[in-house]
């Protein structure tokens, strides 16, 4: 979760009362944050004592002073929640941005907004750039999705273009520099820079770089890695333009809503921010900030059983109230309308206004006794007696890569009826794994410092594809052991096999009333040296030493003798 350090004397004074740090420890449990005392070591003693107060990752309009002090004053019923409005202004006076065809090459969603009047003192203007930086970081994913331009209007003039041109033709002076630079250039200035270095990726290798203009060709940003120094904002700065440019458009309206939430507060009329009048390349014409309110019904009864609490619609509506989602009774008292911009998880916000604490604890009333599942049950057992027998328990991951399942194990990815990711953030986790072998080899990889012999196990669930059933795929609980040692060592993984039958009670014998291993062929084991697992004229698995190329590719450099089963059909 994102973490807001706020100086503690700038919070009381906003809140209008001085606390303790156990009293506002407390006020801050009952809203849903934590917070706790700064570092003192390595700070300034002039900036004070600081407070860090950990923010739910669904609550941007916290990540300020300003959001978490109308919050709390709002949940404390000293203010009323605002009414957040964009107007409009006459045709001739609106703040036109056009966004030209090339922008689709690189970032082709852009929204605006302006900021009226504002009153800047120091604490403000620092905490109207941290609000960026966090949200920079959190909800638009290191710039990633939504990068965010903060310009002083008075110095430039509109209508703006938003346009993408290849890097050697676009010119001006980036923030803080005393020079102007291409934007080829810019890469090469940024590229040693600790803060904008790890921007740079996101557009470095793009034909064209997004470049945003006033009417007189000034730069005004060259998103997502800087802005320019002609526009920048101070102290002084009274109408502030604010753009975000976007592989996400919802991100951006989010965080645009967010930006001009918080700060309109500063403005000549307070929450009132004025509309932008975006031109799509197609001529299609949109406003921004949205800032779209709507009414929500909820049920009064329903609420009060999902928390297990009794109490009237009134005070059901006072409570949301209190949270910042304006509410009212309706004529049939027995339902509520909510007034609100984003949907929240209205259920939590009566419980926490509520107050947990104030919930009271009440057994279900049910006729039934809890047991517990039996595939678990058997896991727990099996993990001792496993344990017991010398051999050392891993987890590891559920995702693995195409590789691991396939090349590494000497077969083709077709063969192997594994469950894709849709949209695989990293080549580690491309698919749900299908076999425990190659996490526990990546296991022994990571550990070939320690002692030999290194005897790992793990019982765990794999996916395979099902059509069969409705969400397309089934689960598997496997149980998994690998032995590696100087030497292949198959009587210790056979050894275990036989243990773990006689804890189940499965007899050897070589008709269907037992268990037998059978002689079998699979590319990931040595030829001549592979078993099938047979329990009641059923394969549940397989037993071998690893082939030299599996283990080699694994980047191992002794032998490794494996055994996997299912142990589902023992239940």
């Amino acid at each position: 979760m994102p973490t807001v350090t706020v100086n503690r004397d700038d919070l009381f004074l906003a809140l209008g009362k001085s606390y303790t740090f156990e009293e506002f420890d407390e006020l801050c449990f009952e809203f849903g944050l934590e917070v706790e005392l700064g570092d003192e070591e390595g700070q300034d003693a002039s900036e004070g004592v600081q407070y860090k107060i950990e923010i739910p990752a669904n609550r941007y309009d916290l990540l300020c002073i300003e959001g978490i002090c109308r919050a709390l004053l709002v949940f404390l019923e000293r203010i009323k929640f605002p009414r957040y409005t964009t107007v409009t202004p006459p045709t001739e006076q609106i703040q036109q941005l056009f966004v030209q065809p090339a922008t689709a090459q690189v970032r082709p969603h852009v929204v605006g907004a302006v900021l009226r009047g504002v009153s800047f003192s120091e604490d403000s203007y620092k905490s109207f750039i941290d609000l960026q930086e966090k949200l920079h970081h959190n909800l638009c994913r290191r710039r990633s999705l939504v990068a965010i331009g903060t310009h002083d209007l008075d110095t430039v003039k509109g209508p703006f273009m938003y346009d993408a041109n290849p890097p050697a033709e676009i010119r001006f002076r980036p923030l803080n520099q005393e020079k102007e630079y291409t934007g080829a250039e810019l890469m090469e200035l940024y590229s040693s820079d600790s803060h904008l270095k790890h921007f740079l990726p996101i557009i470095r290798d793009k034909p064209v770089y997004p470049v945003i203009y006033d009417s007189n060709g000034v730069v005004l940003s060259m998103p997502p890695i800087i802005n320019g120094e002609h526009s920048k904002i101070t102290l002084d700065t009274k109408n502030v333009f604010i753009e975000c440019t976007a592989t996400d458009l919802t991100k951006a309206k989010i965080v645009l809503d967010t930006i001009v939430c918080m700060f309109s507060q500063y403005c000549r009329e307070k929450f009132v921010t004025e509309a932008v009048e975006v031109i799509q390349s197609d001529g299609t014409k949109v406003e921004y900030p949205c800032l779209p309110y709507r009414f929500e019904t909820i049920n009064v009864l329903n609420i009060n059983k999902k928390i297990g609490i009794d109490i009237r619609a009134e005070e059901m509506a006072r409570l949301l109230t209190r949270m910042c989602l304006g509410s009212e009774v309706m004529e049939d008292g027995e339902h509520i309308r909510i007034h609100i911009i984003q949907n929240c998880d209205i259920v939590e916000d009566v419980a926490i206004s509520y107050g947990y604490n104030n919930v009271t604890f009440t057994l279900p009333q049910t006729n039934c006794v809890a047991h517990q599942f039996l595939l678990n049950k058997l896991t727990d057992l099996l993990r001792q007696d496993i344990s017991a027998a010398g051999f050392t328990e891993v987890l590891t991951f559920a995702l693995c890569s195409r590789d691991d399942v396939a090349d590494k194990m000497r077969k083709s990815i077709k063969d192997v009826s594994a469950v894709h990711i849709g949209n695989p953030k990293t080549a580690e986790f491309q698919i749900a794994r299908t076999s425990l072998i190659p996490g526990i080899l990546k296991t022994i990889q990571s550990n070939q410092n320690m002692p030999l012999p290194l005897k790992l196990f793990e019982i765990s669930d794999v996916v395979y594809q099902d059509p069969q059933r409705d969400v397309g795929a089934r689960n598997e609980r496997h149980l998994c052991a690998v032995n590696y040692n100087k030497v292949s060592g198959f009587e210790v993984i056979h050894g275990l096999l036989n243990r773990v039958m006689q804890l189940l009670e499965v007899p050897p014998t070589d008709d269907s009333s037992g268990y037998h291993i059978k002689a079998c062929s699979d590319p990931t084991y040595l030829s001549g040296h592979c078993a099938e697992v047979i329990v009641n004229s059923q394969s549940i698995g397989k037993l071998g030493t690893l082939h030299p190329e599996v283990v080699t590719k694994f980047e191992l450099s002794n032998p490794c003798v494996a055994l996997e089963i299912n142990i589902e059909p023992f239940l």
